[in-house]
């Protein structure tokens, strides 16, 4: 039995998440990054592509590595590697892009709009009495803290000229 989180992106950038189970979660094995589907799966008018995913411990899935394995490759761009100097190649964990048992998280893109469907409103039906709350005891404000006097500050100490010690002349002798 396949779980999946599906999350749901549309084109003005909302995004749901939605848990699919069972028989609709067996409808996306084997499906590869890059496929369409139906989004009525997850309670959706439209159709759903599949962009990625990633598997339950993080590893994302790579549309160009073509299988449902999870291996180390040699990266120099792309997904599973962050931003790097021109030239650098670093070799990473990514999992293929066809959905397996592992796979824990698909993305997709919706074609069109997700709508959210608001609860409405109660208060304009009847509106409720509540009995009213206890306020809690409100705690004392503590004094604020005592400054402690400002020292005014004292003129520099003016120095006494300094007196130039001259050494004794030497009379020269003739």
């Amino acid at each position: 039995m396949a779980n999946f989180k599906l999350t749901v992106s549309d084109v003005k950038g909302k995004s749901v998440t939605k848990e699919v189970k069972d028989a609709d979660a067996n409808s996306l094995l084997g499906l590869q990054v890059g496929s369409e589907l139906d989004a009525a799966i997850v309670g959706l008018s439209g159709k759903l592509k599949i962009t990625g995913g990633s598997d339950k411990s993080g590893v994302p899935m790579r549309s160009d590595f073509h299988s449902p394995a999870r291996k180390y490759i040699l990266l120099t761009k792309g997904v599973g590697l962050q931003d790097t100097e021109k030239g650098l190649r670093k070799r990473k964990l990514v999992r293929g892009n066809t959905i397996s048992d592992e796979i824990f998280q698909v993305n997709c893109r919706l074609d069109g709009e997700i709508k959210t469907e608001e609860a409405p409103k109660e208060e304009a039906k009847a509106p409720k009495e509540e009995a009213p709350k206890e306020e809690a005891p409100k705690k004392e404000a503590k004094a604020p803290k005592k400054e402690a006097p400002k020292k005014e500050a004292k003129a520099p100490k003016k120095e006494a000229p300094k007196k130039e010690a001259k050494a004794p002349k030497k009379e020269e002798s003739k």
